[in-house]
C-alpha cells in the first residue's frame, strides 16, 4: 500500500461518514423548514427521525463497504468511483424503503427520504472533486508519489512506459528502468529516467531503493522463465511486483475481447481515431476556432507588424510537415529566425541538444528578437489555426514532424502519423521540449490509443499556463 493510501483511506471514510449525518440534517432542512416542492402537512422534529436513521445510517455504510467505496483505486475514471457511489447510495437506500414499507414507522415522509439520497450524492460528489484536486497537486509537486521500478522490452514495455509518463494521475515516480541487457528497445528515454542496467542485476538495484512501492515487469510471453525468477526475486525481497500480460507484443490498449459459440476470442484494434471520433474532433476543432478567432486575428495582426519591423523577410513561414498516413502538407507559421535559417542548420548540428532525430537548440542563434518571445508564448503557431480550418491539422494531436525526420524514425515511431498533427498535445502539457523525442513519441502513442472528447479538453484546458509560463517551450 503506498505511503499515502491508507491516510486518504482513512479520511475519505470519516469524511462520507460525516456527510451521511449532515444530509440526514440537511435533508430535514429542506423539507421542514424549507418546505421545497410542496408544503409538510405535519411538522416532525428531526429528533423524531433518530431510531429510523440509525437504521439507515449503518444500511449506507455496510453498502458503501460492499461496493468497496473506501478502496481507492489508482487510475480509476471519476465516472467509474462515483457509480460505485452511486450503487451504495441506491442499495442502501432501497433496503431502508424496504424496511420503512413493511414496519410503517411514525413519523413518515416520502419528500425526506427522497432528499436525503439526492443532498448526499450531490456532497459526495464535490467532495471527491476536491479530494482529486488536492491529490493531483500532491502528485504534481512529488510530495505523494510513490516509487516505482520498470523492467521491461518490447512494445508491452513501450505500453506500461508510456502509461506511467502520461498518468501523472496514478501517483508513481519511475525511479528507473531495467531490461535484459541485450536488446535495450525502450529507446531514449534515460534523460530523465534512469537506464538502470540487466534485469540480472535486480537484487542490487532493489537494496539501492529500499522504497520502492513497487515493481512492474512488462516482458515478452516468451521469457516466462525470466519472469517467474524476477517475481521470486521480489518477493523474497519484500517489495510487491505487477506483471503486465505479454498478448503477442501489442500494446493492452488494442486487445478486444469477445466471445464465438461460447469460446473466448481475443482481436486486436488498429492504432486510430474511429471515423464517428473524427467527427467529434473535427467539431471540437471548428468550435475552438471559432470561439478564438477574433481574439486570434487581432493578436496575429500585432505579431505581424512587430515582425516587418524586426527583421526583412516574410511574416509567415510556410514549411512542409508530414500529416496524417504520411502525406505532405504546408505548414503556416509566423518567422521566428533569419531568412537563411535553414541554410545554418547544417552548420549547427553539433549544438543539438536532443536525440533522436529532433533538432533543438535552447539558445538558437538563428532566433530574431521577436521570433524568441513569440517561440517562448508558442504564439509563432497561431497560423496553424488555419491549418486547422484547412482540415491538414487538428487542435491536439502529435506534432507534425518534417520528412527528415519521419526517415530516421523506428517501426513503432510511425504510429504517431495515424492521426492529424495537431497545434498542442500531451506531450506539450507533459513537459514539452524537456522531454526526449522517444519520450514524446510515447506520449503521442498513448494519446492516439486513448483519445476522447474529454481528453482533448483536458489538454486544452492544460496548454494555456504551459503557454502563458512558456514552461519547456524555446
Amino acid at each position: 500500500m503506498g505511503r499515502v493510501t491508507r491516510p486518504v483511506r482513512i479520511i475519505t471514510f470519516f469524511i462520507d461518514v460525516s456527510l451521511i449525518l449532515v444530509s440526514f440534517y440537511l435533508a430535514w432542512v429542506v423539507r421542514y423548514q424549507l418546505e421545497w416542492i410542496r408544503g409538510a402537512d405535519t411538522f416532525h422534529s428531526f429528533e423524531a427521525y433518530f431510531p429510523q436513521l440509525a437504521i439507515y445510517f449503518v444500511l449506507l455504510v455496510l453498502a458503501f463497504w460492499q461496493n468497496l467505496v473506501w478502496v481507492r483505486q489508482r487510475g480509476e475514471l471519476f465516472a467509474d468511483e462515483m457509480v460505485r457511489v452511486l450503487n451504495a447510495v441506491s442499495m442502501g437506500t432501497a433496503v431502508m424503503i424496504i424496511f420503512i414499507f413493511v414496519r410503517l414507522p411514525e413519523p413518515f415522509s416520502r419528500l425526506y427520504w427522497a432528499f436525503i439520497p439526492l443532498i448526499l450524492l450531490l456532497m459526495i460528489f464535490f467532495a471527491r472533486v476536491v479530494r482529486k484536486v488536492i491529490m493531483l497537486s500532491l502528485y504534481a509537486s512529488g510530495r505523494a508519489t510513490d516509487d516505482v521500478l520498470l523492467i521491461a522490452k518490447g512494445e508491452t514495455g513501450r505500453s506500461v512506459l508510456r502509461t506511467l509518463i502520461a498518468r501523472k494521475d496514478l501517483g508513481f515516480k519511475l525511479v528507473g528502468y531495467m531490461h535484459d541487457g541485450e536488446d535495450n528497445d525502450l529507446g531514449g528515454i534515460g534523460m530523465r529516467y534512469p537506464d538502470l542496467g540487466a534485469f540480472e542485476n535486480l537484487p542490487k538495484t532493489l537494496q539501492e531503493n529500499p522504497n520502492l512501492h513497487s515493481v512492474f515487469i512488462a516482458l515478452p510471453g516468451n521469457m516466462y522463465e525470466e519472469i517467474m525468477h524476477l517475481i521470486r526475486i521480489c518477493r523474497n525481497s519484500g517489495v510487491p511486483v505487477q506483471v503486465a500480460p505479454d498478448l503477442f507484443q501489442l500494446s493492452l490498449s488494442r486487445v478486444e475481447t469477445n466471445s464465438m459459440g461460447g469460446i473466448p476470442m481475443l482481436s486486436m484494434r488498429e492504432i486510430r481515431i474511429s471515423f464517428l471520433e473524427q467527427i467529434f474532433k473535427r467539431l471540437l476543432d471548428l468550435f475552438v476556432v471559432t470561439l478564438f478567432s477574433i481574439p486570434a486575428l487581432i493578436l496575429c495582426l500585432f505579431i505581424a507588424i512587430a515582425i516587418r519591423l524586426d527583421s526583412p523577410g516574410p511574416v509567415i513561414y510556410r514549411a512542409k510537415r508530414v500529416g496524417k498516413g504520411g502525406k505532405d502538407f504546408v505548414m503556416f507559421k509566423f518567422r521566428s529566425m533569419v531568412v537563411d535559417a535553414e541554410d545554418k542548420r547544417a552548420a549547427l548540428q553539433e549544438m543539438n541538444e536532443r536525440e533522436g532525430p529532433i533538432f533543438k537548440i535552447r539558445e538558437d542563434p538563428r532566433l530574431t528578437r521577436v521570433g524568441r518571445f513569440i517561440r517562448r508564448l508558442s504564439l509563432d503557431e497561431l497560423p496553424q489555426l488555419m491549418n486547422v480550418v484547412r482540415g491538414d491539422m487538428s487542435i491536439v494531436g502529435p506534432r507534425p514532424p518534417i520528412r527528415d525526420e519521419v526517415e530516421q524514425y523506428q517501426a513503432w515511431h510511425k504510429q504517431r502519423l495515424k492521426v492529424r498533427g495537431g497545434i498542442t498535445g500531451l506531450w506539450q502539457v507533459s513537459g514539452r521540449s524537456d522531454l526526449t523525442f522517444d519520450e514524446q513519441a510515447l506520449l503521442d502513442i498513448y494519446y492516439i490509443e486513448n483519445w476522447s472528447l474529454s481528453l482533448d479538453m483536458r489538454i486544452l484546458v492544460q496548454t494555456l499556463p504551459y503557454t502563458l509560463f512558456g514552461r519547456g517551450a524555446y
